[in-house]
């Protein structure tokens, strides 16, 4: 099971916080999210949108194994 966890605009967007969800890897959550909500699936993909496994920033299609964390963070503005 993975504990998926949107942040900022991405939250507000999507209408939840969290949420637990079946995947086995990376890409196969993104096309769950897809299914249920294009605009969120475009808006994760959007530049700037980082991916953290288990407190840890990732690229590409890793694989989910046991329970893990997703968090999809937005771009950070300020300075």
């Amino acid at each position: 099971m993975v504990r998926v966890l949107l942040f900022g605009r991405l939250a507000d967007q999507a209408g939840w916080r969290e949420r637990r969800l079946e995947a086995v890897s990376l890409g196969q959550l993104r096309a769950l999210l897809a299914d249920e909500d294009p605009d969120l699936a475009e808006a994760l993909a959007g530049p700037g949108v980082q991916v953290a496994v288990d407190q840890a920033i990732v690229r590409g299609d890793p694989a989910l194994t046991g329970p893990c964390e997703v968090a999809f963070l937005p771009p950070m503005s300020g300075g």
